[in-house]
C-alpha cells in the first residue's frame, strides 16, 4: 500500500495532531503505557519557516507505571533532517526549562527529550538509542535510595534519539512495528512524498491500521502533496545555505592557516631583524670604544711631543684622519 512519507513536517504534524496515534507512538517509544496526551499550549512548529529545519512538538504524557500508578510527564518532540541542530536542541531545551506552565508546584514536570533525526549519529549503529541519566556518590556507586526525587528530575532528563537512516525495513518488537512508518528505504523509486509498506506485517493490529490508514489519506490529499512539494523547495533552499556556509567556513578556516602561517614568518623576520639590530648595536658599540681608544692614544702621543705625521705612522692612520681625532 501506499501512503504518504511521514518525514515530511507537514505529514508528521497531521499523524500526531491523532490523539490515538500519539499514544501508541509515545507508548512505542517510552515503553510506558500510555494513557492520555495533550499538545502543550506552545506548538513549536515551522509555520513562519523561520527554522524549517527543526520541527517540534510538546506533549503531557499520562503515563501508567507497572504498579497501576499514573503521572504526568513532559514529552519534547523534535525532528530534524539536518546534522547541524545540536546547538538549536539545546536552545530549545533551555526555553523549556523557564516555562512556568511545565511546573507543577515547586518542580518541574519529568522530562523526556525526544529526537526523530533524518541523519546518522556519528558511528553509533544502534536505531534507537536509550540515554538514562543515573546519580553516583563521590566513590562512583550509583545511589538508589530516595531516588526518584522530584528536585533531581526536575534538573535531569532522560532522551530517546531515533536514527532514521538506520531503519533498516527489520520488525523484531512493537518499537521496530511503529518506527517502520518512519523507514525510508521504504519510499517509492519514482516518488520520495511516499513509502510503499506491506499491508500485511500491520494485519491484526488495530492501531497499526489506524495510522496507515491516517497516512494513506494524506498521500491521496492534494493540499498535503502540495506542502511536501514546498518542504522539499525550502530543504533545497536550506541545504544549499549550508553547503554555502560550509564552504565559506573552509574558506575561513584556510585563510587563518595561512594568516597564522605569516604571522610566524612575520614574528620569524621580527626576530631576526631584532638579532640584527642587537648585532649592529653591539658593533656600534665596540667601534665607539675602539674610537675613545684610539682617540686617547692620538693625545697622548701628541703631549708627548710627536707630530701629527710621526703619530699617523706609528698609529697606521692618514694624517687627516690624526687631525679629525684631534677636534
Amino acid at each position: 500500500m501506499i501512503v504518504a512519507n511521514p518525514i515530511y513536517d507537514i505529514v508528521f504534524k497531521y499523524l500526531m495532531e491523532d490523539e490515538r496515534i500519539a499514544r501508541t507512538i509515545l507508548s512505542a517509544l517510552l515503553k510506558k503505557d500510555v494513557v492520555s496526551v495533550e499538545v502543550r499550549p506552545h506548538e513549536y512548529t515551522n509555520d513562519q519557516r523561520s527554522s524549517l529545519s527543526v520541527f517540534r512538538i510538546d506533549f503531557g504524557a499520562t503515563i501508567r507505571e507497572a504498579d497501576g500508578s499514573e503521572k504526568l510527564i513532559l514529552v519534547e518532540l523534535q525532528k530534524t533532517w539536518l546534522e547541524t541542530e545540536t546547538l538549536r536542541f539545546r536552545q530549545y531545551l533551555g526555553v523549556q526549562y523557564s516555562n512556568p506552565n511545565n511546573m507543577v508546584g515547586e518542580s518541574a514536570l519529568p522530562t523526556v527529550a525526544v529526537y526523530l533525526l533524518g541523519h546518522k549519529v556519528g558511528d553509533i549503529e544502534e536505531p534507537v538509542l536509550y540515554v538514562h541519566h543515573q546519580s553516583y556518590d563521590y566513590n562512583g556507586n550509583v545511589v538508589t535510595k530516595g531516588l526518584p526525587n522530584a528536585f533531581v528530575d526536575s534538573l535531569t532528563h532522560d532522551s530517546i534519539i531515533v536514527q532514521i537512516p538506520r531503519l533498516h525495513g527489520q520488525i523484531n518488537n512493537r518499537l521496530d512495528m511503529v518506527l517502520s512508518i518512519f523507514d525510508q528505504s521504504r519510499k517509492d523509486e519514482l516518488d520520495e512524498h511516499v513509502l510503499r509498506l506491506d499491508e500485511r506485517v500491520y494485519a491484526s493490529d488495530q492501531d497499526m491500521e489506524h495510522i496507515l490508514h491516517r497516512l494513506t489519506m494524506a498521500a491521496a490529499d492534494a493540499d498535503m502533496r502540495h506542502d511536501m512539494n514546498v518542504e522539499d523547495e525550502y530543504f533545497s533552499v536550506i541545504e544549499k545555505r549550508d553547503t554555502e556556509i560550509l564552504l565559506k567556513d573552509k574558506q575561513l578556516a584556510e585563510k587563518n592557516v595561512q594568516i597564522q602561517e605569516q604571522s610566524a614568518q612575520i614574528e620569524e623576520q621580527s626576530a631576526q631583524l631584532q638579532e640584527q639590530t642587537a648585532q649592529l648595536q653591539e658593533k656600534d658599540t665596540r667601534l665607539q670604544e675602539q674610537n675613545l681608544i684610539i682617540r686617547s692614544s692620538v693625545a697622548m702621543l701628541l703631549q708627548a711631543g710627536m707630530s701629527v705625521e710621526e703619530i699617523a705612522v706609528k698609529l697606521n692612520l692618514t694624517p687627516e684622519t690624526v687631525r679629525q681625532l684631534l677636534t
